[in-house]
């Protein structure tokens, strides 16, 4: 009954952010991010009790039905907004707070160069814009509001706006 609670909240969430969202059914039926998230809730159940394989099948079907690639073993908060979601990605060790809003294109990945913790943490209620990169084992803090197309490769303090390559304060 939670799961299906928090997925409610979920679809709810997406139809409050959204302008061109009528209702919530209409989220349910025909949001890619919200799919993808109902995916990703199942594959990380799956992952958190250490069935790799049917988590990361799951997760692979709902790449393939949306576009849209979280690696299971993220952890995701409350009411992700995923907006226009073709070629997100999100890594296996990256976490994201709750309220958080997520555009096209986005990147949580890793530089090549770490072994455990690899993917960046972002914090509560960021908003990533289309094309972001974000790499590395780095801190995203609350509030945030990265720009289009940023690459953001150190830690970001709280209640900031970056953009540019590389990310820069303004």
């Amino acid at each position: 009954m939670k799961f299906l609670k928090e997925l409610y909240e979920d679809a709810k969430n997406i139809k409050d952010k959204d302008p061109a969202a009528r209702n919530v059914l209409e989220v349910v039926f025909l949001y890619q991010g919200f799919h993808v998230l109902v995916l990703y809730r199942i594959s990380h159940f799956f992952y958190k009790y250490k069935f790799f394989f049917l988590a990361r099948y799951i997760s692979q079907i709902g790449r393939f039905l949306t576009g849209i690639e979280i690696h299971p073993g993220a952890k995701i908060g409350r009411r992700l907004f995923i907006d226009h979601g073709m070629g997100i990605v999100i890594g296996e060790t990256s976490t994201i707070g709750n309220n958080c809003t997520i555009y096209h294109g986005v990147t949580l990945g890793g530089t090549g160069k770490e072994k455990n913790k690899r993917h960046p943490d972002i914090g509560n209620n960021v908003i990533i814009g289309c094309g972001a990169k974000i790499l590395g084992p780095i801190k995203i803090g609350d509030d945030v509001k990265i720009g289009a197309n940023a690459v953001i490769l150190n830690n970001v303090e709280p209640g900031v706006t970056i953009v540019g390559i590389p990310g820069k304060v303004v």
